[in-house]
């Protein structure tokens, strides 16, 4: 079993930035690709972004241009830059890790977006 750690949600105003972690533990053999999702109440779960083992990035549409993923492998950390953020990026924030075996999901965390 892998476990994710999820830290850097919180408040902000419109137009501040956040930098959420998510930091893997447990049986890791080799992560392929890590990620984020979100869900905002009411909603389904919508992809944000990915990166792959080589660095390769994709981006949702409505996040392009101001959140920025990365990853650091050494520490099977996964990190997502948020900038400008929104009133409509409020939602919880999940992370994710894919192994052989499967994806294994984080906890969540809640970024709010208000003045």
């Amino acid at each position: 079993q892998v476990q994710l750690v999820e830290s850097g949600g919180g408040l902000v105003q419109p137009g501040g930035s956040l930098r959420l972690s998510c930091a893997a533990s447990g049986s890791i053999f080799s992560i392929n690709t890590m990620g984020w999702y979100r869900q905002a109440p009411g909603k389904q779960r919508e992809f944000i972004a990915v990166i792959t083992n080589g660095g390769s990035t994709n981006y949702a549409d409505s996040v392009k241009g101001r959140f920025t993923i990365s990853r650091d492998n050494a520490k099977n950390t996964v990190y997502l830059q948020m900038n400008s953020l929104k009133p409509e990026d409020t939602a919880v924030y999940y992370c994710y890790v894919e192994q052989i075996e499967g994806r294994y999901w984080g906890q969540g965390t809640q970024v709010t977006v208000s003045s």
